[in-house]
């Protein structure tokens, strides 16, 4: 079983930045790709950008040039650097380790942590 924990949300103005975190249990985190998805209220899941076991990434259109992933695979972190942050980038943002490769479907993640809140203010 792996666990995942997010830290490092909380409330910014439009503009501002943030960096979040995602520390993993276990000995395999460098085997697989890692993700991070985010959930607004009474809205679906959405994927925001994972990174493969190697370092290539992959971003949703909507936070690519704001938002950045990278990986400390000696520290079992996944990290989240988000800037020019918007108020429609406001949910609780999870991390998730994929069942193999880079992935942008909930479905290709296998353990998610119980997420983080990011609330924007205008």
């Amino acid at each position: 079983q792996v666990q995942l924990v997010e830290s490092g949300g909380g409330l910014v103005q439009a503009g501002g930045s943030l960096r979040l975190s995602c520390a993993a249990s276990g000995r395999t985190f460098s085997w697989y790709a890692m993700g991070w998805f985010r959930q607004a209220p009474g809205k679906e899941r959405e994927f925001v950008v994972g990174i493969s076991r190697n370092g290539s990434t992959y971003y949703a259109d909507s936070v690519k040039g704001r938002f950045s992933i990278s990986r400390v695979n000696a520290k079992n972190t996944v990290y989240l650097q988000m800037n020019s942050l918007k108020p429609e980038d406001t949910a609780v943002y999870h991390c998730a380790r994929s069942t193999g490769g880079l992935a942008d479907k909930l479905d290709e993640y296998v353990y998610w942590g119980q997420g983080t809140q990011v609330t924007v203010s205008s």
